[in-house]
């Protein structure tokens, strides 16, 4: 059987246009970021609200991390998420709910660190309030975070002047 040669000229210019079109569909996909995995990351709970994160938080992409339950949005990250982080108990630190979702905020120097309140497993967020806003963080992974059924809630100074007195 014979194949026909193509000139070298002919050959040379499309071995380099495959190369051109490789180059161009690896140049597309940014690295994974690298996020530590949380303790309890393998927690099947953390499944349904992983695959229900949003594609975007404000006009920060989504992006593919290395570790299980994480997510990262934003070129460089604006926003981080870990699914499978200690469970916070009482806390004095400012907690505010966000449709239907308690979130505790601690407040650091640049990053805030915000974590589910009530939910089991924790999902941790860190995100830089200088660059994108907590409220619109907060507000964008609600949906999700709601994967992860509730079992207690916030309790402010108002919640705690109507206690029962006590016997």
């Amino acid at each position: 059987m014979h194949h026909p040669q193509l000139p070298l000229t002919a050959r040379a210019a499309r071995t380099a246009a495959v190369g051109a079109i490789a180059a161009l569909s690896l140049a597309a996909c940014s690295p994974a970021v690298d996020v530590t995995a949380a303790k309890d990351a393998a927690n099947p709970a953390c499944a349904p609200m992983m695959v229900a994160l949003p594609d975007a938080i404000g006009d920060s992409k989504l992006r593919k991390t290395n570790s299980q339950a994480t997510a990262a949005w934003g070129d460089p990250s604006l926003v981080i998420l870990r699914c499978g982080v200690n469970v916070p108990g009482p806390t004095t630190d400012r907690c505010v709910t966000v449709n239907g979702i308690d979130w505790v905020i601690k407040e650091g120097d640049p990053v805030w660190t915000l974590t589910t309140y009530g939910r089991e497993p924790a999902t941790e967020v860190l995100m830089d309030p200088d660059k994108i806003s907590s409220a619109t963080v907060l507000a964008d992974l609600a949906a999700a975070a709601g994967k992860v059924p509730a079992s207690r809630n916030c309790v402010g100074q108002e919640d705690l002047q109507n206690l029962p007195k006590s016997q």
